[in-house]
This record gives structure tokens, sequence and C-alpha cells, in this order.
């Protein structure tokens, strides 16, 4: 049975990988779409631990490039949740770039996600509500249900 509350703190996230030449473009710097690809990955594994159910990507509302990423760097990606609806999950991701060689890290992308859990049939169903124990974690949550009021306003029909 899905938890009704769950803290920030239960599904905060950190994945690492290391840039590859493969992983590149012409420049040496890693592509776009593969950090695109790695920030679907850690914001899915944080929904996931939300709501322990199956969930889909319903959006990726927003992706800053803030910097580049070179080959032999290691990518860290942190995510956690921002809110949470009824069925619906907003997920924060931070993206970081370290050298290997000095460990110097450098704050390189952040995105913000939209998932949705469903069942076996890809029905949405109810997400635990989230608890929010900072300040910081409030101020997430009151600019994500902001974010939501929006995209669901400029959906609608004019």
């Amino acid at each position: 049975m899905t938890p009704i509350k769950k803290t920030v703190a239960e599904s905060s996230s950190e994945m690492t990988q290391l840039v590859l030449p493969n992983d590149t473009n012409i420049l040496k710097h890693l592509l776009g779409g593969t950090l695109m690809h790695w920030i679907d990955l850690i914001g899915a594994i944080v929904a996931n631990r939300h709501c322990r159910q199956p969930i889909v990507t319903a959006s990726m509302e927003r992706i800053d490039f803030l910097r580049p990423i070179p080959l032999g760097h290691l990518v860290i990606l942190k995510g956690q949740i921002q809110y949470a609806g009824t069925t619906s999950m907003e997920v924060g991701v931070e993206v970081f770039s370290e050298n290997t060689l000095t460990g110097e890290r450098s704050h390189a992308s952040t995105a913000v996600l939209t998932y949705v859990a469903v069942d076996f049939e890809g029905r949405p169903i109810p997400v635990p509500e989230l608890i929010l124990s900072t300040d910081e974690e409030k101020v997430r949550f009151a600019e994500a249900a902001k974010r939501k009021t929006s995209r669901i306003t400029s959906m609608k029909p004019h």
C-alpha cells in the first residue's frame, strides 16, 4: 500500500556519470540530448521513490544549459521532488560538472520535469502527499504549484 505522506528527503536521489568520447559532440562537450536522458532518468528515480508506482514522464518544462561539460568530467545529477499533486509530481534536477583531476565542481544545468503515477493499464493513480520540512521546500512547492496552474491555464482552449 502506498504511504499517505512522504518527505522530500525520502525520494531525493543522486547519480554520477562519466563523460566518455561517445557522449560528446565535435567540441568534445557532453551532448545536450545525452544530458537530457540522464536528467529524465534521475527525475524518474525520484518520482518512483516518492510513489513506489510505475511513472511516466509528462513534461520537461524547463532545462537550462548553463555551461558545457567537457569530455572526461564527472556529471553529478541531484534530483528532488518539489511538488506532489493528486497524480502528478514535479521534480527539480541540478547538474554539476566535476573535473576528475582537480575535484573542482561547477553548476552546469538545471531542469524541471513532471511525472504521473500510473497503474499497469496506464491510468493515472494517486500519489502520496508531500511533507514539507524546510522553508526552502515550502518555497519550491509554492513555485511548482504556480507553474502547474499556469500550465493548466495555458492548455485550456481560448
